[in-house]
């Protein structure tokens, strides 16, 4: 057996069964290896960074790691952005990453690079396999390492002649290791926070916002009269109507501190203590209100759902924390706006969906339109690296099949990684693309302002302007395989969302906003 194959054996052994591809030469016994291991699907993709969105988006639904197979240190380097995204959403991935055969390294072709480098810049756990003896065994680890607790990227560098040459063998899965468990301690010193009958806030992130964790930390909320509040930009968060409704940290600092304001204790649990997205002149870093006490819970390697049903047990929470009332927005009409198309995608959102969101500004309305509806996941920005969108609804959808996928994008971060449509058209997935155009990286245009500068010159509005030429989304879907439409109004936007969401394979629906 070569590495190749004992590499592709391992994985699928452990339960790693998805590839996301975008092979080169160094890969092409991994790809042959695909003939001789049917159980791995292999999800090829136009862009590195279409598969490492990809695999991000699978692990935030499946709860397990795809891998992503990448062509040498600029195939890395290509798929970074994303990669920097599943790190902060704390996933499971395991990228395996080609090299050139190791007696070949010493002549600096033209593709060697700083690969080591590149991957330790994203990777909790890499090591580069040097014989086909090895390469079984490290993948085992790798798979395992990629579980944390918490989940992150383990990255196998795998030269080509490991790859090629013989004396390999397919490893058994490594044991993965539990999250552990909160002291009992740490929960009797938060509890006692809880009763101080000072103002507290209970900030909730990662698995905190499933449902389990939901219910304990919307309990705790309840009985004590904390405010909850949720990370901005969380991986999965669990939404619709029976749930409990958490209101997000605003992303404005402004808004945050706000919303902060007056708390004497702030909890946190698998969550971040918050900081302003970025600096601005005169304005603070810090979002903890000055004399607020900083308290953790559970951190993100935690097994945080069982602390925040241990914390209800100590403070005897357990009346049924309120729900949210199961209830849609009316058919909207006339023009389309941001206020139209909430209404539109809250008035159709089918049961169980995933919505993916990468509406930047646009979308700001969705949230609350659908926060009563059936129940769905929402998939954020975790880590603010545009284009994450399509390939995080491309993945998700692999992972779920019978699940729609609604994903929500703006028209200039679709063009980062437009290339996933035509993953979706060839695999066939259940994915309804939203794309609300604006003509213009709206976001910075808010940004300007903030940072201390007007920008009301014309070269400077030309650089957030996406008018010269128009962006002809429907032609660029329709040329990678995607039936799209463009939508006239709020009430055909209606109509194309219902019709998509009955239909199955990709679709995708152009909102210009008025």
């Amino acid at each position: 057996m070569n590495g190749a194959e004992a590499l592709l054996r391992t994985l699928v052994g452990a339960g790693v069964d998805v590839c996301f591809s975008n092979p080169g030469t160094s890969e092409l016994q991994f790809v042959a290896a695909l003939d001789r291991v049917h159980e791995m699907r292999a999800v090829l993709t136009l862009f590195e960074g279409v598969a490492t969105g990809a695999a991000d988006g699978y692990a935030r639904i499946a709860g397990r790691p795809a891998a992503t197979l990448l062509h040498l240190g600029p195939g890395l380097a290509n798929g970074w952005a994303n990669l920097h995204n599943a790190r902060r959403a704390r996933v499971p991935l395991v990228n395996v990453v080609g090299d050139h055969a190791t007696y070949h390294q010493r002549f600096d072709a033209p593709l060697q690079s700083d690969l080591w480098g590149l991957a330790r810049s994203v990777s909790a756990w890499q090591r580069s396999s040097t014989r086909p003896e090895d390469v079984g065994a490290d993948a085992a680890e790798a798979v395992a390492a990629s579980y944390g607790p918490p989940g992150s990227i383990a990255t196998l560098i795998v030269p080509a002649d490991v790859s090629w040459s013989d004396g390999a063998a397919a490893a058994a899965p490594r044991p993965v290791a539990p999250a552990p468990v909160v002291p009992a301690q740490t929960i009797e010193s938060v509890a006692k926070v809880f009763r101080s009958g000072d103002p507290v806030v209970l900030l909730v992130g990662g698995a905190a916002l499933r449902e389990r964790g939901l219910e304990a930390a919307a309990r705790v909320a309840h009985a004590t009269g904390a405010r909850l509040l949720a990370e901005t930009f969380p991986a999965v968060h669990a939404r619709g109507g029976g749930l409990p409704d958490v209101e997000k940290l605003a992303y404005y600092g402004e808004m945050a501190t706000s919303q902060l304001s007056g708390a004497r204790h702030l909890v946190l649990a698998g969550a971040r203590a918050p900081a302003s997205f970025f600096a601005y002149p005169g304005k603070p870093s810090d979002l903890v209100p000055a004399g607020t006490a900083l308290h953790e819970l559970a951190g993100p390697a935690h097994d945080v759902p069982a602390a925040l049903d241990a914390l209800a047990d100590a403070l005897g929470a357990d009346a049924p924390a309120p729900r949210t009332a199961a209830i849609r927005p009316p058919r909207p009409s006339g023009r389309i706006t941001a206020e139209s198309v909430a209404a539109a995608v809250g008035h159709s959102l089918p049961d169980g969906a995933i919505v993916v969101d990468e509406s930047v500004t646009s979308g700001l309305s969705v949230p609350a339109a659908t926060s009563g509806g059936p129940r769905h996941d929402w998939l954020a920005l975790t880590g603010g690296s545009i284009g994450q969108g399509l390939p995080a609804a491309t993945g998700a959808a692999v992972a779920a099949p019978g699940r729609r996928v609604l994903c929500l994008e703006a028209d200039g971060s679709a063009m980062y990684t437009i290339q996933a449509l035509w993953t979706q058209a060839r695999e066939g997935l259940d994915v309804t693309t939203v794309v609300l155009v604006n003509q213009a990286y709206a976001i910075l245009q808010f940004e300007l302002a903030r940072v201390g500068t007007s920008g009301e010159g014309e070269r400077a509005r030309a650089m957030l302007d996406l008018r010269h030429p128009t962006l002809d989304v429907v032609a660029l879907a329709r040329g990678m395989g995607v039936p799209a439409t463009r939508a006239r109004d709020a009430d055909e936007l209606a109509s194309l969302l219902e019709r998509s969401f009955s239909e199955d394979g990709p679709k995708l629906i152009e909102a210009r906003l008025a």
